[in-house]
């Protein structure tokens, strides 16, 4: 099974109708402190791109919990992934702290920001902002070529809200189609 036969089955779940480039995921795990977290949670990891670059940067007795909505791409990640630092979970982002077990200190997100409605994007940004310790890092992407609708814009804007600072990335353009990386970290 493809990311792009999930986009075609289940579009608004999906989001993406290509996996993530390697090059995106690099930008996404780079620079939220990863190498020194205790506790990191994937939202949406789909086909596991970002989930192999997480665990690339993690100390070996770091957990990563991975959230995925899809229960095809939930159990694909499981079966496919060996590693005990792993937790694949199959379930609702914005229901993060009640499976996570504890504060994390990095919450990297492959979530379809712009195609949820406005109430669960808050609902699950507010999960986000109380599942991260004081001080921790938020990393998500947006497609360069919908950054200027309204979705886009109210996004960044709900953000800047949440979190004390708010970077973003160069635009990777080896993904296709091309992105770059919004970071954030919580207040402290």
């Amino acid at each position: 099974m493809s990311i792009t036969a999930e986009f075609f089955r289940r579009p608004l779940m999906t989001g993406a109708i290509a996996a993530s480039s390697r090059r995106l995921a690099y930008a996404m795990t780079e620079g939220v402190g990863l190498e020194k977290a205790r506790l990191v949670v994937e939202l949406g990891p789909g086909t596991g791109v970002f989930t192999d670059a997480i665990l690339a940067r993690l100390a070996p007795g770091t957990r990563l919990v991975a959230i995925e909505l899809n229960p095809a791409l939930a159990a694909r990640l499981a079966a496919t992934r060996r590693d005990a630092r792993l937790t694949v979970i199959q379930g609702s982002a914005a229901e993060l702290a009640a499976v996570v077990g504890g504060p994390a200190d990095a919450v990297v997100s492959g979530l379809p920001w712009t195609v949820m409605s406005q109430t669960q994007r808050a609902h699950t940004l507010d999960a986000v902002t109380e599942v991260l310790t004081p001080g921790g890092r938020f990393s998500t992407f947006a497609y360069l070529h919908a950054a200027w609708t309204p979705p886009a814009r109210h996004f960044t804007t709900e953000l800047s809200r949440r979190f004390d600072r708010v970077e973003r990335s160069a635009v990777v353009w080896q993904n296709l189609p091309p992105a770059f990386v919004h970071r954030a970290t919580r207040k402290p």
